[in-house]
């Protein structure tokens, strides 16, 4: 074992700063491409929360990555009712993922209401729902209530895909 490895041993938290500090690269960079004009009316401009985003994503990144390495770590898990030795449960997993990699596939082409009623749905099966119907009607309104709750809530177009002209 090298010293490096040595030092880093039990440190997993490293792999958290990084990503941290990645996140908050990735915002500093989307940032600086903005191209926004200047307005008297708003002097701030759109660009300035990104950059704060960003600095206190590197500065929490560097924070906790200087803590892991003076010996600090987090607190293992002792609230809830889980066992912690027992593996993944990859047939809740798996179709849970896939249902969200459906939604992402398909809120293009079919639009958020199909999208997302696939999404709904297919999150409650992995989960253990087994009253098929009742669940796809639970989830086709859900999507309805989220398309015209952002659109006449917030004033953002969901897709509507394959329903345009319907919704």
């Amino acid at each position: 074992m090298t010293p490096l490895t040595s030092r880093l041993k039990g440190r997993s938290e490293l792999g958290v700063a990084l990503l941290l500090g990645a996140a908050g690269v990735l915002v500093l960079w989307d940032a600086v491409g903005l191209v926004t004009p200047y307005s008297k009316s708003d002097p701030v401009g759109p660009k300035t929360v990104p950059y704060i985003v960003a600095g206190l994503l590197m500065v929490c990144a560097v924070m906790l990555a200087i803590n892991v390495m003076r010996g600090g770590h987090g607190e293992t898990e002792g609230g809830e009712d889980v066992d912690l030795s027992h593996p993944a449960d990859w047939k809740t997993v798996l179709p849970l993922a896939g249902a969200f990699v459906a939604n992402i596939l398909l809120i293009d082409w079919a639009g958020w209401v199909i999208s997302g009623t696939v999404l709904f749905w297919g999150s409650v099966w992995a989960l253990g729902g087994r009253h098929y119907v009742r669940d796809g009607l639970i989830s086709v309104a859900l999507s309805l209530l989220t398309f015209y709750g952002f659109y006449l809530g917030l004033g953002i177009s969901l897709p509507a895909g394959l329903l345009e002209g319907i919704l």
